[in-house]
């Protein structure tokens, strides 16, 4: 009922910067939280940063003064602008969100996930 659509991975140099951009499509209500996750090979997926439909956000200690998360509610968008990049920023980047959505004829909330942007920093 909704998909995610990430964009904006990619190579950088080690305190260079990108942005990530996720596009939300589909059939749903609204969109509450969006928010970005990484997961490195063998570890847990871990949010980075999240963001409520009003505006507050959340980020992850290590990103914190680093990254910046916003969203476009007119657009459906979330973005995640990463600067100072260092090789530990390096993971596969999901886009999560929760959604309103119909089901049996009832409104709930779902959550659903991107297919992942790779981001590599590395000199």
């Amino acid at each position: 009922q909704v998909q995610l659509v990430e964009s904006g991975g990619g190579l950088v140099q080690p305190g260079g910067s990108l942005r990530l951009s996720c596009a939300a499509s589909g059939s749903f209500f609204r969109l509450n939280a969006m928010g970005w996750y990484r997961q490195t090979p063998g570890k847990q997926r871990e949010l980075v940063a999240a963001i409520t439909s009003a505006g507050s956000t959340n980020y992850a200690d290590s990103v914190k003064g680093r990254f910046t998360i916003s969203r476009d509610n007119a657009k459906n968008m979330v973005y995640l602008q990463m600067n100072s990049l260092k090789p530990e920023d390096t993971a596969v980047y999901y886009c999560n969100c929760d959604a309103e959505v119909s089901r049996f004829g009832m409104r709930r909330v779902n959550d659903y996930w991107g297919q992942g942007t790779q981001v590599t920093v590395s000199s």
